[in-house]
């Protein structure tokens, strides 16, 4: 943009329209606090250091300037919030900037899916840049509402709905060269490609690394963010609701500062209740501080080093041509959000915007219309192999996304395979309602803690199929047909009594009510959680992660067991 028009105001020959006088604030260009005044004239950061004259005085003393956060990937349709519920939480906690990844509600509501969500970010204190959805299906196993392929990548880019190409989870297809994930890579070209590679490493990596991915999200380990940040890939920090790497990768920021230039800050999935308890990019800012790493350095990876890598050059820093996306802490230490100004504009102050955000959403309100059958308790049962055989059962790991196959000797009643709660062990089933044709997979999950009745959830990554596991036939069967009926949510039964639930009726993953409903709900859910007897507060995000076919080990779609770490990853559920 041609700023010429501002030079009088930067040299103080015509008022600025605010001045930020007696500030500190954070240097990221050269990792120092500053003093000195800031003027703001339409937006724009035009001074830094010399008072000039202004409509508006902004008195700073005793307090920090920092860069509005910038969020560098996230899925919003996991908060369960619409763009516009979200932008009103996130806000008044210092986020600004937003680069979400829509490829939940593509896989369920397709590209109009995608343009919803854009149209439903504009006029926000929040800025939201989309990325292509790259994985839609994520895998050949999994059965989205319809199939996103390089020419509608390519439309959403020319249009600009999107700003970049959204992670490419389907590493297996790169590396071997499959022709259509390779068509959405060149669908891209010159546009920034987000990854998603967990555990790929050697020779695999450097594959992957031939179709110009350049960052990853999934790196749990220093070893392995320290290999991919050595072949050139930046690195996603991912402190989420469920999958939490900060803490083992913090030491790579705490040990070398200047590695904060390769590092970004995410949070890829999150929940309202998340946000409550620890805050938005904020929380990250006070625990990376609280894992050892220094303020500067933690700023850095939410605010310029994200803004450098999607090419977001109008933002990122307190500078001259910046937009005057800042906000003010109280210190560097308990890092608490006191103001915020959206382009030179105060947006939010002590934990509310200035002006009122309606969640309302604009038509057309994207959706499935298919009805969707679900099956019986008699449908659900799983006879007993007349062999003895073992079954294979998908195994969590506390803390992250990724399972473990685990070959146990099913516990079995009446000649038929059943949920254990002694074991831990429930059955979990996955119901194909994208396209109406209801067909349903059944096996076994251990580690949930769930004792009695049953979850159905219509938030299953990444196709977003219906989602149960149950401790007996008729509470699953209870909780999938209810689950239909709402077109979508979160529901906990007790045989045929509904416990609890939350519609999501925006794609079957959102919901229109406001953040304070939405966080009483969900605390009715967790009420009604804690009376089946599970004992992870997590158990609804867990869930939804047990059908993302693209996250190794064993996964349950609606197509059956996959892992894509095996050469044709179709897994039986009776196992030698």
């Amino acid at each position: 943009m041609n700023f010429r028009y501002l030079l009088k105001a930067a040299l103080g020959e015509e008022p600025c329209d605010t001045l930020f006088t007696n500030a500190r604030f954070a240097n990221l260009y050269t990792m120092e606090l500053e003093k000195g005044s800031i003027a703001v004239k339409d937006g724009i950061i035009v001074g830094i250091g010399k008072d000039v004259e202004a409509k508006e005085i902004i008195d700073c003393s005793g307090k920090v300037l920092v860069p509005g956060f910038i969020e560098g990937h996230m899925h919003v349709e996991s908060t369960f919030m619409t763009p516009r519920t979200l932008a009103a939480v996130i806000s008044p906690l210092g986020t600004t900037t937003v680069m979400p990844d829509p490829h939940e509600i593509a896989n369920t509501c397709g590209v109009e899916g995608i343009r919803f969500m854009q149209r439903e970010s504009e006029g926000l204190p929040v800025d939201f840049y989309y990325g292509a959805p790259s994985c839609v299906p994520a895998s050949e196993f999994e059965t989205p509402f319809e199939h996103i392929e390089a020419n509608e990548i390519e439309q959403l880019l020319r249009e600009g709905v999107c700003s970049h190409l959204g992670e490419v989870m389907n590493y297996p297809g790169i590396i071997s060269g499959s022709e259509k994930p390779w068509a959405k890579l060149e669908a891209a070209e010159g546009y920034i490609k987000t990854g998603h590679a967990p555990g790929v490493s050697g020779e695999f990596l450097s594959a992957y690394l031939l179709g110009n991915i350049t960052s990853d999200h999934e790196c749990s380990s220093v070893e392995e963010a320290m290999e991919k940040m050595r072949r050139g890939m930046y690195i996603m920090i991912r402190q989420g609701a469920t999958a939490r790497n900060l803490e083992d990768l913090a030491p790579i920021l705490a040990e070398h500062p200047e590695y904060a230039m390769r590092c970004l800050a995410v949070s890829d999935d999150t929940t309202p209740d998340y946000i409550a308890e620890r805050g938005h990019m904020d929380g990250a800012l006070r625990e990376m501080i609280g894992f050892g790493v220094s303020p500067l350095c933690a700023l850095r990876t939410m605010t310029l080093t994200p803004a450098e890598y999607f090419r977001l050059d109008d933002r990122g820093a307190i500078a001259p041509a910046k937009t005057a996306d800042i906000v003010m802490l109280d210190n560097l230490r308990s890092c608490n959000v006191l103001k915020v100004w959206k382009r030179g504009k105060l947006a939010a102050e002590n934990g509310k915007c200035i002006e009122e955000i309606k969640g309302a959403v604009r038509s057309p309100l994207p959706g499935y219309t298919l009805g969707t059958r679900t099956p019986t308790a008699e449908e659900l049962e799983v006879k007993a192999d007349p062999a003895g055989k073992k079954i294979n059962v998908i195994g969590i790991i506390p803390g992250q996304v990724v399972t473990k196959t685990l070959k146990l000797v099913p516990s079995e009643e009446n000649g038929l395979v059943c949920a254990d709660a002694v074991r831990n062990l429930a059955k979990m089933v996955v119901v194909e309602k994208n396209r109406g044709t209801g067909r349903t997979a059944i096996g076994f999950l251990q580690g949930l803690g769930l004792r009695q009745g049953a979850i159905a959830s219509s938030v299953a990554h990444d196709a977003h199929n219906y989602t149960c596991i149950g401790m007996d036939d008729i509470s699953m069967a209870a909780a999938l047909r209810e689950l239909s009926r709402i077109k979508g949510g979160i529901v906990l039964t007790e045989g045929e009594k509904i416990l609890a639930e939350l519609e999501l009726p925006v794609g079957g993953l959102m919901s229109l009510l406001s953040a304070e409903e939405i966080k009483k709900k969900t605390a009715e859910l967790a009420a009604a959680r804690d009376y089946l007897g599970s004992e992870n507060s997590n158990a609804f995000m867990y869930l939804s992660f047990m059908s993302l076919s693209v996250i190794p080990e064993l996964k349950l779609t609606d197509k059956g067991y996959c892992d894509i770490t095996k050469p044709d990853g179709i897994i039986p559920l009776f196992t030698d």
